[in-house]
């Protein structure tokens, strides 16, 4: 039997980039359409408060519709809006982030800024991710996954986000493992070999790293490998293999072996240069980052005399930043081999007036060592899920004069703003920035200043 088809007008986009119209007093989040759009849909889940749906097709077009330029945009989980008009991505981030932080924070007194928009649109990555897999027929895949399927994964041939180099290695892999006959790995058997082809690019350096994620044992004839990828792809500058035997499909290893060149390789911002390895997390989008934490030093004007807290600093990129322009900076970070990167690129950079702490941030800002080093400037970034709870409130308690918090999540931003508000704080202005051109992802950088 077919499904029962509903005529819906669009008229807004929520988060995570669903259309929203409205039927029977209900609202209804639909997936695709854009506002402007009449459309059939089909309702495919009732509940109390709303509805969900799909479009199943569009009767009239928005004038903020484009076409797509990639050819996997219709099943490829990544650049959910390539047909949304770039103005038009930025207008919609910018409106969550409002509605963020007067819905959610209650703060209908602070300003949102025009939002910061991508030097680049396209290719403008400098990791990605590429997963192999094996269809029903037995079929060698190295590719994305389809949206919203965590075990469909596509052949890519032509990805806009990382660049023309990325493409070819992927091509280059596939034929090469496809040829030598190496065993997928299967994500629900958890048996096989290949796991990940991840690449990771220096947009300023015009290095490249391949990192192969595999289940456990050593890579079958390294030195055939090294020797194929060298004469046909001779700009890759270093190649990793990393183990992962765990059941959780993350592309990390456990064991990491190189095989070709430092095992890591250069990146720089603002003039500061940053050795990134195999596992280690930086800005994905390097030449924006740049202006992320420009916007965010413009918002905080730091002085010579200043002493600064970086707290969950990861490898250690916005404190050794700031180095240049305070007394001294301290940061923390929970995960190990993030703190030894950011000690590595400190000593790297020769800067001596920043030293590095493992731990959890709720713990560490318990210690009486904080209280005593006095820091009159505070740095967050967190991850997505924002600061704990007793974080939040240590950090009240040891009243710095000035907060610098930057955010990948306007909601849990939005959240502790409320709470810092509360505990004695002002926020008169958050300025959005656009990291992820073709997401529904946004950043955004505010400073708190005491009262």
């Amino acid at each position: 039997m077919n499904p029962k088809l509903v005529e819906l007008d669009i008229v807004d986009l929520a988060n995570e980039g669903k259309a929203v119209a409205h039927l029977d007093g209900k609202v209804v989040f639909l997936k695709g359409g854009l506002p402007g759009e009449r459309v059939l849909a089909e309702i495919t889940r009732r509940k109390p408060r709303y509805n969900e749906g799909v479009v199943r097709e569009i009767l009239k077009k928005s004038d903020k519709r484009i076409a797509a330029q990639c050819v996997h945009f219709e099943k490829c989980g990544g650049c959910t809006w390539q047909d949304l008009a770039y103005a038009s991505q930025l207008d919609f981030k910018r409106k969550y982030v409002v509605d963020c932080i007067e819905r959610i924070g209650g703060l209908e007194e602070v300003r949102v800024g025009d939002i910061v928009p991508s030097k680049d649109v396209f290719f403008y990555r400098n990791k990605m991710e590429f997963s192999f897999h094996a269809d029903d027929n037995a079929a060698f895949i190295l590719g994305l996954h389809r949206r919203g399927h965590f075990d469909e994964i596509f052949n890519v041939d032509n990805c806009l986000l990382q660049s023309e180099l990325s493409n070819r290695l992927v091509a280059w892999f596939r034929k090469y493992a496809t040829e030598e006959n190496i065993p997928v790995y299967d994500v629900i058997e958890h048996v096989g070999y290949l796991r990940f082809l991840m690449i990771r690019e220096g947009k300023n350096t015009g290095q490249t790293m391949v990192n192969i994620v595999t289940n456990y044992g050593d890579f079958p004839d390294e030195k055939k490998l090294i020797e194929k990828m060298s004469a046909e792809i001779p700009e890759v500058t270093t190649v990793v293999h990393n183990q992962n035997g765990k059941k959780s499909n993350v592309a990390f290893g456990e064991i990491e072996k190189v095989l070709l060149g430092p095992g890591y390789i250069e990146e720089t911002l603002s003039e500061l240069k940053f050795r990134i390895r195999a596992n280690s997390f930086f800005q994905t989008n390097p030449r924006q980052a740049e202006v992320l934490y420009k916007t965010a030093f413009d918002l905080l004007q730091p002085g010579a005399a200043d002493r600064l807290l970086d707290l969950y600093c990861g490898t250690g990129s916005i404190g050794i930043l700031a180095s240049r322009r305070v007394a001294e900076v301290a940061g923390v970070e929970l995960v190990g081999e993030a703190v030894r990167a950011a000690r590595e690129n400190a000593a790297f950079n020769k800067i001596e007036n920043i030293s590095f702490y493992e731990g959890d941030v709720k713990d560490f800002l318990n210690q009486t060592e904080v209280d005593k080093n006095n820091f009159n400037i505070i740095c967050i970034d967190p991850p997505r899920a924002g600061l704990h709870p007793k974080a939040v409130k240590r950090l009240a308690l040891l009243k710095p004069e000035k907060i610098l918090y930057i955010s990948c999540n306007p909601a849990t931003f939005a959240r502790d703003a409320a709470a810092l508000v509360e505990a004695g704080y002002r926020l008169p202005e958050v300025i959005p920035v656009d990291m992820f051109p073709h997401t529904t992802h946004v950043e955004l950088t505010g400073v708190f200043y005491a009262r």
